[in-house]
């Protein structure tokens, strides 16, 4: 039997791949380590364990995250994984730099100063702290997590601080942000604003590339969309299959369209709630609304997830749904919507700011619409990838009608630059992808 006849098994596909990472970056002799990563594939476990197999080498290690945040979560990882390691965490000199959990914990020595943490098997700091890091030895190795959101001036900052490092991150997710313009340097190798992993990538580019294969967060009614519609060359599937995850209510649909789309997305894990087209101001008041009124009625039915975690139903709670806009103001004014409809504990936040994080069930303001226009901001294809790509269960989508239209009538129209690899897809054709997969779990309302 050939090894294409053979069935899909996930668990030994995401062994096989990390077993090659960890090979190429404990044995291997480049100088990088380059490895791709679809949402929730386990990039933060690979990190975890690279970090553990590494120190557990000798060999000094320095982890570069990209937020606080993200550095706490994975001090907080690597000491629930190996208690007895002690982790230096590198800390500004803000008020309140750090997790206080981190205090709990013995094995955690923190300081403002690199130098009181030289010697630790493990120091993690963002990277703009690294960056003020002078005058000490430069660590054996270094992982750079989510390194696609780390800009080339940042890696050009800390590149003198390891001799040898391993880039996770996932190509699909926002571009690194840069509030300074950088056309000047469009097209050439040194674009201070590029990724740290392309600009890596185009100076060394016989570095070892691997994948992640299996995204062990998308179900598999939404790995293939999000798959095909933005990691066309380099497609990954779900871990589980149809059927290992089961969405359902507790209180039955009272036909209402908010309902009946609860029920689609229930079913098929994919819901578009499709308002009247009609060009509206960002804060879409009706658009607003429904997004709330969605999350009042998701609660308020009793839903509960069973998924391959747990063979009891679990009950879905607020902390576990989440609402992801593209804008601030927008993600301001459903949260005064909740607030009305009496709904607390819901995350709402934008995509740049839901980048990384998992929820049961997320409800998504679609970028495009009432819009009249579609600028290269909101045909951004990782703004969309974000929010299309946060849920273990079910994806509701609230948008009115139109926005395939104005995506025709819209062509781009950003400059052609010479030297700049063209992103494939484009927003243009991703935004089309989903908005086709959308339409056959369309429930008009016109409230």
């Amino acid at each position: 039997m050939s090894p294409e006849s053979l069935p899909f098994d996930p668990s030994a596909e995401a062994t096989r791949a990390t077993e090659a990472i960890l090979a190429d970056t404990l044995r291997g002799s480049a100088r990088g380590v380059v490895v791709d990563s679809p949402p929730g594939a386990g990039k933060s476990t690979l990190v975890v364990r690279a970090a553990l197999e590494l120190a557990d080498a000798g060999r000094p290690l320095m982890i570069v995250a990209q937020t606080n945040a993200q550095v706490d979560d994975l001090v907080l990882r690597i000491a629930e994984k190996q208690p007895e390691l002690a982790v230096g965490r590198l800390h500004s000199s803000d008020a309140d730099p750090y997790d206080k959990a981190l205090d709990d914990l013995e094995q955690v020595r923190k300081s403002a100063k690199a130098g009181d943490l030289v010697g630790l098997p493990v120091v993690v700091s963002t990277a703009a702290k690294w960056a003020h890091v002078k005058n000490v030895e430069p660590w054996a190795h270094a992982i750079v997590d989510e390194a696609y959101q780390m800009r080339s001036d940042a890696l050009l900052a800390v590149a003198g601080l390891f001799e040898r490092a391993l880039f996770v991150g996932d190509p699909g997710q926002l571009d690194p942000f840069s509030v300074v313009g950088a056309e000047q340097w469009a097209g050439l190798s040194y674009d201070p604003s590029a990724s740290a992993v392309s600009t890596l990538l185009a100076h060394n580019p016989e570095l070892p590339q691997h994948r992640l294969p299996v995204s062990w967060r998308l179900p598999a009614s939404a790995a293939p969309l999000v798959s095909d519609a933005f990691y066309p060359y380099t497609p990954f599937r779900s871990g589980t299959g149809h059927g290992d995850r089961r969405l359902s209510f507790g209180v039955p649909s009272d036909g209402s369209a908010p309902d009946r789309v609860l029920d689609e997305a229930a079913e098929s894990g994919w819901g578009l709630l499709e308002l009247p087209a009609r060009h509206t101001p960002r804060t879409d008041p009706e658009a607003v609304h429904a997004v709330a009124l969605v999350v009042r009625r998701l609660l308020d039915r009793g839903g509960a997830s069973v998924s391959e975690r747990s063979p009891d139903p679990a009950p879905l709670t607020p902390d576990r749904v989440a609402v992801g806009t593209a804008h601030r103001d927008q993600a301001a004014a459903v949260r005064a919507a909740l607030a009305d409809l009496g709904v607390t504990g819901v995350t709402v936040d934008t995509a740049n700011r839901l980048q990384g994080r998992e929820y049961d069930v997320t409800v998504v303001l679609h970028p495009l619409s009432g819009r009249p226009d579609a600028t290269a901001f909101h045909l951004e294809t990782g703004r969309l990838c974000v929010l299309a790509s946060r849920h273990r269960h079910a994806c509701i989508v609230v948008c009115r009608a139109g926005v395939t239209a104005l995506l025709d009538e819209h062509p781009s129209t950003e400059p052609v630059q010479l030297g700049v690899t063209v992103k494939f897809p484009d927003g243009w054709e991703a935004n089309h992808a989903v908005l086709s997969h959308l339409a056959e779990h369309r429930v008009s309302w016109a409230p």
